[in-house]
This record gives C-alpha cells, structure tokens and sequence, in this order.
C-alpha cells in the first residue's frame, strides 16, 4: 500500500438487477467471509426488482432503488417492452438507453450521492476467494487506479469508440493508438475525482453529464475516469498506476470447465483476491461456487492463501 496510513473511509458498491441475482447471492457470501475494511455495501437494483433482494439487507449491507440515482427525466419502460430481455429507459433527452448504459451512470451517481470517499466497485460476476482489506488497498492518501498499457488498438469495434468518446467528452486531444484501458473488476473511485470529471464533462459539452452521456450512447465509465485522470495534472498526482488486477478474469462467452476454472484460482497471484467469470459466459455459476469454496460445506477448497502482497506498480 502507497500512503500514510488508512485516512479515508471505504464502501463497496454494486449495481445489478434480477438476471444476475444466483451470481450476486455468491458475490455477497464471499463478501462477508473474506472482505473486511469498509463501512457499508451498497446495491442498487431496479425498483420494480427491490422485493428480490429484500433479503441481502444486513447492518453493512443497504439495497437502494436505481430511481433515487437516476435523473427524473430518465424512465424505465415497462419490462413487457423489452427486447430480447433487455430493459429499456427512455427520454427525449438521451434517447433510448438500456441496462448497461443505466449500470454505468448509477455508478457515477451513486458515488457522487453517497456520503463515503472511496469506493472499490464490484460487479455481481464476482466471487472473493481470499481475505482482501479494502480499507488498506483503497483508503490511502493515494488512489490505485488499475490499467491495462496501450492495448487497445485504433480499429477495436467497442473500446477504440469508448476512448474516443473520452476525448470528446473530457476536451481532450486525441488519443493515439495504441491506448491504454482502464477497464477492470474491483476497482477504486474517489468521490472528489468523480465530482470534477463531470463538472468537466458539463463544461465541455454544455449539458447535464447524464444527458451528454445518454447522447453519446457508446461509453465505459471505468475508461472515462482512467481517462479523466491521466489528463489532470492534480488528480494524477493523487493515484498510483497499478497494471495488478484485484481478480482474475474470463470475459468470453464459452463454457468452462472445473479443471479450467481451478487453474485460473491456482494460478493467480497472491496479489488476486477475486476470480470474475463474466455473467455472458455460459459457464454455470454452481460450478463457479464449488471452485470459489461455498459449496456444501463451504470451506475453501482452493486459492485461500491469506496473504495479500505489494501491488506491483506501472512506472
């Protein structure tokens, strides 16, 4: 950990809705055996799902409804409207917007919303298989903030256009290709830094940050703030580059297997305290559970070394 000592206070947070409710449940059971240093556990769910996630409330653990973060003119339709499963908001505003589009500015809102300072962000395909302290990763005077180094290549069909929206966004130059990516599992945003992007981003565009991003449509919300601060001398300053991901990840669409899947957790380092399969992949999350150790009995059977090693930092 970089800094002098644990100065700011913590929460988790996790936006997700009904179709990721078996992988979320498994998410939450790994919370609570392995995670400690935060003050609350914040999920954000759909109104009309409320009812189906009644039951993870605890004293560190609030489900709030996604209508207490999204602007009013933004409106969900009804689920009998959606296409092919997918759920529908729609405004004159922004145009029509769907469920990843809405995850996204529930994160910024939230964070904006919300009282704490730090938030480490853990979507629902996660699964905890080792003790992790976030108040030590994420609570110091500087921010991790995790990136992938010019990986993503001028023609890439999704992340070349979200960088490029970025740069539109944000008032920035262009950015050359290759460029690096900020997209991850597990990682930390800072209250202040969240402010000033979209302070920024209203500056630019002349518009509500929703709204300019509802028009934008093709964003990611980790490539924009790992955008936003590497174009801002003082909130560079404020974060450390780390290319150590807090999980071990699979974020194809194929099925794995049990042998797959226990390699993953053997071979991660110290350092990797969550194994993410993406909730596309078709892989069942019965088996993701066995692997992670919350089978029956719900002893770890793999990858549950305690400790928690230095963050191997970009230069």
């Amino acid at each position: 950990m970089t800094g002098s000592g644990v100065i700011k206070n913590v929460a988790l947070m996790t936006p997700t809705y009904r179709g990721d409710l078996e992988r979320f449940e498994l998410l939450c059971e790994s919370i609570d055996r392995f995670v400690s240093g935060y003050e609350r556990h914040y999920v954000i769910v759909n109104d009309d799902e409320l009812s189906f996630f009644a039951r993870f409330e605890s004293s560190r653990r609030t489900v709030l409804p996604s209508s207490r973060f999204l602007p009013p003119w933004l409106r969900a339709l009804p689920p009998f409207v959606s296409r092919k499963g997918r759920r529908t908001w729609w405004s004159f505003r922004s145009g029509p917007l769907h469920g990843w589009h809405i995850q996204q500015l529930l994160k910024i809102s939230g964070i904006l919303q919300l009282p704490q300072q730090r938030y480490c962000i853990v979507d629902s395909d996660n699964v905890f298989f080792r003790p992790f302290d976030v108040a030590a990763y994420a609570g110091a005077e500087i921010i991790p903030l995790y990136i992938e180094r010019q990986v993503i290549r001028a023609e890439a069909p999704l992340h070349a256009v979200w960088v490029r929206n970025s740069d539109r966004l944000l008032g920035g130059g262009p950015t050359a290709f290759p460029a690096d990516d900020y997209i991850g599992n597990g990682l930390v945003w800072d209250k202040s830094t969240v402010r000033d992007m979209t302070a920024t981003i209203e500056a630019v565009t002349g518009t509500p940050w929703a709204v300019a991003l509802g028009k934008a449509r093709s964003f990611s919300e980790y490539i924009l703030y790992g955008y936003f601060v590497s174009q801002s001398p003082t909130h560079r300053a404020k974060h450390r580059l780390t290319t150590q991901s807090l999980a071990t990840s699979h974020w194809e669409h194929d099925t794995l297997d049990e042998a797959e899947l226990i390699a993953m957790v053997d071979r991660s380092p110290a350092e990797v305290v969550a194994l993410c399969i993406e909730s596309f992949s078709s892989t069942p999350v019965s088996l993701i559970r066995k692997v992670a150790g919350f089978a029956d009995n719900g002893t770890p059977s793999h990858g549950s070394a305690p400790t928690q090693g230095a963050i191997r930092e970009a230069v």
